[in-house]
Formats: C-alpha cells, structure tokens, sequence
C-alpha cells in the first residue's frame, strides 16, 4: 500500500526507530521498526509483570510473613503488620513519580527505566534474603519496611514510563494494541505469584514454608530483574525524545516540576479520573475480593484464590483484542463502556458473587473482569496521549501515583472500613459505581487520541507501510 515519505535518520547504523529532522515541520511520519516495537513492548511488559508479581506474593503470602518478621503471638496484628508494611509502599510511590517521572523527560526514557527495573529487582530480592525476627529481632521488620519503601519508590517511576515508552514507539494506528500487552504483563506477574504461593502452599507444610519455603518467590525477582535490564539496555530512546532533544540545542534542560503541575493541570485532573476508575475497579476485584469469597461468603482461602485466578486467565485472553478494538473504535467509547458497565452492572454482579454458588460467584466476577478489561486495554494508550513529549513522563508519574496511592491502594481498607460502618454487604459495588461516576466525567471532557500522532510528536507509522 502507498503511504506518505518516510524519513529515516541519516546516521543510524543499527536497525532503530528514526527520528524526525528537528527542522520538519509538515508533519512528516517517523518510521517504527518493528521489530524493535517488539522489543520495547516486552521490555516494558515485563516491569509491570515483576511489581505484579511482588504485589501477588505478598498477598498471599501475608500470614506466612507475619510469622516470620513479627514477633506477636496475636496473628491478626501479625497480619496487620505486615500489610502496613506492605501500605508503605504506596506512601512513597508519590514521591518516585515526582523524583523519576522529570528525570525520564530529561535524561531519557530508556535509562529512567533501566533503573526503576535494577530497584524493583533489589526490593524484591533482598526481602528473600532478611533473617527473621527470631535471628535478629526488631532489626527484622525493620529490614522489611526498607524493602517495602524501595520497590514502592522504584515502582513510582515504573508504571508511567513504561506506558510513555510503549506509546512513543508504537506507531499511531496499533498504539492500543500494543499498550494493551503491558497490562498483559500485569496479569501475568499477578497470575504467576499468587499461582506460586498457591503451589508452595499445596506441597509444603507449614513448617518448611514458615522456614524457608516463603523465601523462593522473592529471590526469583533477581533473575527477572537481570532479564529485564538486559532487554531494557539494548534499547535505544524513543523516537519521540529523540526528536524533542533535537529540537534544541540545550537537550538537557531541566522541566521544573511546577511546569508539570501547574502548567498540565487540566490534564492532570483528566489523568487522576480516568486512573481512578481504572484502580478502584482493578484493586477491588485482584485485591479485595479475594478476601471477601472468604471472610463473607466463606470460601477457603485457596478455592477464592482460584476464582480470582480463573478471572484474570480470562482477562488475559480478552486483553490483546481489547486492546486492538481501542485502535479502530477509539478509546473513549471503551472506556465510556467500561464506566457504563460498572455504573449499571455492579450491583448485579455483587449479588451474584452473594449467591455463593460456583457458577454465579465465576459469572459475578467474569463480568466484573470483562469490564476492566475496559480499562487495562485502554489506559496504557490513552494516559500517555494526555500529555505533551516534553513533560509526558513527569506529569503522567505525577498524576497516576496520586490517583494510585489516595484511591486505587486504599480501596480495600475503605471499603472494608464502609461495610463495618454501615453493615451494608452491597458496599463494593456502590464504591465502584462511585467511580464509574468519576470516570464518565473524565472521559467527557478527554480527547480522542486513537490513530492520532501523540501531542507534541510527528506523526508515526509501521516502517513497513512505507514500503
């Protein structure tokens, strides 16, 4: 097929996704190569599949922890310790986003994330590593709280530059798809820790896995960690900080962070909604209702693991198509039917998971997660497109971790917290349909950014379609 001029960089050796010429002006496409999409799409994936895997580990693992890093012989303030521990890391995912999201806009993308992936790896690793309470008493949790802070620090930084690194090398036309294989990775990482301990938990007794069997799945970050930077180094930058340092002769000039505030607050507002619905809808299903099947409804704790699992397996296959619906529909009906879903759907979703019964629980929640896939197909795409080049990973670390760490991580707590005050057991779906709400406006007053070239960046296509 015919397309516009293709315009490659003159001093590129290896094959690369080229720069438009700092003096082009007409709008000119950039060549993607795809193989080094490919490349970048796994590279980025793999990030969010570690900080998920961490974050289903540790889940589910919980009780095993608080055996072995908390001295109480209550085990419900065991376990209360060790989710503070583990709320540690949401505190601090703020103050990441403020330190690596401008870092990205100034020193490039690829090294930010080379380095959010060597933290992230550590974090989890060295948990794997810290002697219990039992070998040097308070120095134990303490350890544990240093870990915690690391790898929610790190992960500040994470999410919004691998989505910013995705969408800058995608072309215009297969940004959603390709986006969508980061929340791909998500499930993935989700799937395989809380999968493992679910394993581990089946074959170990207690006492081997209170002793060294809750160890393994930490010390796997390491070679996940050594993996990932490889694939992240052999990356180069994207085309469209490439373009935005040659556009001045003074490539590392420092956006002050007020400029990312201040000067994107419309943008902000619109990022902290979308993210809103988008993590109070995916925390509540991956996180709280797993607790509920049990605490409510009382499944074992391995038979409501499995149905969360089963959700997300089903998500998972539903995410790349998803994701490539976005490229052809645009993403704001996705996401307005998401919004639509949970507004209208919630309520009988929930009374289907009160049913009890296997059927009606699996089909409550498949709905539940069809419906955010409305979201984890879409999101990777769309937040990165709020926002021009030169402070598109800043502004969007700034509003995402905000959003994350106020409404998104606190949705459990809150929830939990409604029903103890109300008795109302229908809590979670008017809390999800609170941020439906929340969503609809945001996605009211969003532009559509499908097939569109990012602000602020030329236009972008397959290399092959200038063939």
């Amino acid at each position: 097929m015919s397309a516009a001029p293709i315009v490659a960089h003159p001093s590129r050796t290896t094959p690369a996704p080229p720069a438009p010429h700092p003096s082009r002006a007409d709008g000119t496409p950039t060549a993607t190569d795809p193989a080094l999409v490919r490349r970048a799409v796994k590279a980025a994936a793999l990030g969010n599949a570690m900080e998920w895997f961490d974050f289903g580990v540790y889940s589910y693992i919980a009780v095993t922890l608080g055996k072995v890093f908390f001295p109480s012989g209550n085990p419900t303030a065991q376990l209360l310790s060790t989710f503070g521990a583990f709320a540690a890391a949401f505190l601090v995912r703020p103050l990441g986003g403020m330190v690596f999201g401008p870092l990205g806009d100034r020193v490039g993308r690829q090294k930010v994330l080379a380095l959010t992936m060597i933290m992230m790896a550590a974090g989890t690793f060295a948990i794997g590593l810290i002697p219990s309470y039992a070998t040097i008493g308070v120095w134990a949790p303490v350890l544990l709280l240093v870990a915690r802070l690391v790898q929610g620090f790190s992960t500040g930084g994470e999410y919004a530059g691998a989505s910013t690194f995705i969408a800058e090398y995608a072309p215009d036309k297969r940004r959603g798809f390709l986006g969508s294989w980061l929340e791909f990775g998500t499930l993935a990482g989700y799937i395989g820790g809380a999968g493992l301990v679910t394993l581990m938990t089946a074959l170990l007794s207690d006492g081997d896995l209170t002793s060294w069997g809750w160890r393994i799945p930490f010390l796997i970050a390491g070679p996940m960690g050594i993996i990932g930077l490889y694939l992240r180094m052999r990356l180069e930058e994207t085309p469209a900080f490439a373009a935005e340092v040659e556009k001045s002769e003074a490539a590392r000039v420092k956006v002050p962070l007020r400029e990312m505030v201040t000067g994107q607050w419309k943008a902000l507002l619109l990022c902290v909604g979308l993210v809103l619905v988008f993590n109070v809808t995916d925390y509540m299903l991956l996180s709280y209702m797993p607790s509920y099947l049990t605490s409510e409804l009382k499944y074992d704790e391995t038979h409501g693991l499995l149905v969360v699992l089963a959700v997300m397996a089903l998500m998972m296959v539903v995410q790349p198509f998803a994701g490539a619906l976005t490229d052809r529909v645009g993403r704001r009906p996705v996401i307005a039917a998401g919004c639509a879903g949970f507004l209208l759907l919630s309520v009988p979703a929930l009374l289907l998971i009160r049913d009890g019964s296997l059927w009606a629980v699996g089909l409550g929640m498949a709905a539940l997660g069809l419906l955010l896939v409305c979201f984890t197909a879409s999101m990777p795409s769309a937040l990165p497109a709020l926002f021009p080049t030169r402070v598109r990973y800043g502004s969007l670390s700034i509003g995402f971790n905000v959003s994350v760490s106020l409404f998104g991580g606190t949705t459990p707590l809150v929830v939990t917290a409604l029903i103890g005050a109300t008795g109302n057991m229908m809590m979670p779906a008017y809390y999800m349909m609170a941020a439906a709400v929340v969503g609809g406006v945001a996605v009211w007053f969003m532009s559509e950014s499908a097939g569109r070239p990012l602000p602020g960046s030329a236009p972008a296509v397959d290399a092959r379609e200038g063939a």
